[in-house]
C-alpha cells in the first residue's frame, strides 16, 4: 500500500478535495478533552492540520515516508513514520500511551489497513468513555449530468487495477467492519452521507484522476487510461480546459467509542 502512494505523492498533495471545516468542529464537540488526537495514514497532513485547530498537539503517522516529506508543517502537529515493522507497542509508545488520545482520524485511508490490527490499537489508544474514532473516505464526483455519465464510463477502465481494498470505498464504507459504538455520525453498516464541495480547474480535475492508485498501477503495466482521446473527451464535457466549475465529491463518515464491556 506504501509504495502506491510513494510515486504519486506529488500528485497528491495538489489533486484531492479539502475537507470541510465543520466536520472537525462537530467532531470536536464530541470529545470531553482536546488534549491530543491522532491523525493515521496522515499522508501530506490534511487532516491533522484542521484537528490541530481544535486539539492541543497531534500526531500524524503514515507508512510512506515520501508522503511525510512533503506534509504541511503546524505547531501543533508532529509527524511520524510508522513502518510495517513496527510493533503494536512501538506505536503505543509512540502515540502517547493507552488510554491517552482524545481523538484519532483516518481520512481515506483505513480500507488499506489490517483492519482487525488497527482497531484493537485504536480500542488501547483511546481514552474510555470520552474517546472518538473517525473514519471517512470520498468516491464519486458529481459535476453535470452531461459529464458524469463519461466519468462513470472512465470509472469503469479503471476496474481491474484497484486493489481489493478499495471495494470499501466504492461501497461508501457500507461494508467497512467498524465495531464501534455509534456517537451520531454513522453507524456499522450505515455510514453517514456527506458532500465536498469544490471549486475545481480541468487541469486539476486531470490531477486528481492521475493521483488514483489504480491509474499507477496500469502505468506500470503498461496500459495509460488518460490517452489523449480520453482526456480530449473530458475537456469536452468540462466545457474547456480553462473552466473552473462547482463540483461535489460523495463523502462518507463512521464515527464511535470504544464499546466498554458490561461487569
Amino acid at each position: 500500500m506504501a509504495g502506491l502512494f510513494d510515486k504519486q505523492a506529488d500528485v497528491y498533495l495538489d489533486a484531492r478535495p479539502t475537507y470541510p471545516k465543520e466536520w472537525y468542529s462537530k467532531l470536536a464537540v464530541l470529545t470531553p478533552h482536546h488534549t491530543l488526537a491522532w491523525d493515521v495514514g496522515t499522508g501530506n497532513g490534511q487532516a491533522a492540520l484542521s484537528v490541530a485547530e481544535h486539539y492541543e498537539q497531534v500526531i500524524g503517522t503514515d507508512v510512506s515516508e515520501s508522503q511525510l516529506q512533503r506534509a504541511m508543517l503546524h505547531p501543533r502537529v508532529r509527524y511520524a513514520h510508522t513502518p510495517l515493522s513496527i510493533t503494536d507497542d512501538e506505536v503505543i509508545a509512540l502515540v502517547g500511551g493507552e488510554d491517552s488520545v482524545d481523538l484519532v482520524t483516518v481520512a481515506q485511508a483505513v480500507h488499506w489497513f489490517d483492519l482487525p490490527k488497527f482497531y484493537n490499537l485504536v480500542s488501547r489508544v483511546l481514552k474510555k468513555p470520552g474517546g472518538v474514532f473517525a473514519v471517512w473516505c470520498y468516491n464519486d464526483i458529481e459535476v453535470d449530468p452531461t459529464f458524469d455519465p463519461i466519468m462513470k464510463r472512465f470509472h469503469d477502465t479503471t476496474l481491474p487495477f484497484w486493489d481489493k481494498n478499495v471495494q470499501y470505498v466504492f461501497d461508501g464504507y457500507k461494508t467497512l467492519p467498524f465495531p464501534f459504538e455509534s456517537v451520531g455520525f454513522g453507524s456499522e453498516g450505515n455510514p453517514l452521507p456527506l458532500g465536498i464541495p469544490k471549486q475545481l480547474s480541468f487541469e486539476g480535475f486531470l490531477k486528481m484522476l492521475s493521483s488514483w492508485s489504480a491509474v499507477t498501477t496500469a502505468k506500470d503495466q503498461g496500459v495509460d487510461l488518460l490517452p489523449e482521446k480520453v482526456v480530449k473527451e473530458f475537456e469536452g464535457a468540462w466545457g474547456g480546459s480553462k473552466l473552473v466549475r462547482s463540483v461535489s465529491y460523495k463523502a462518507f463518515m463512521l464515527a464511535g467509542k470504544v464499546r466498554l464491556r458490561s461487569l
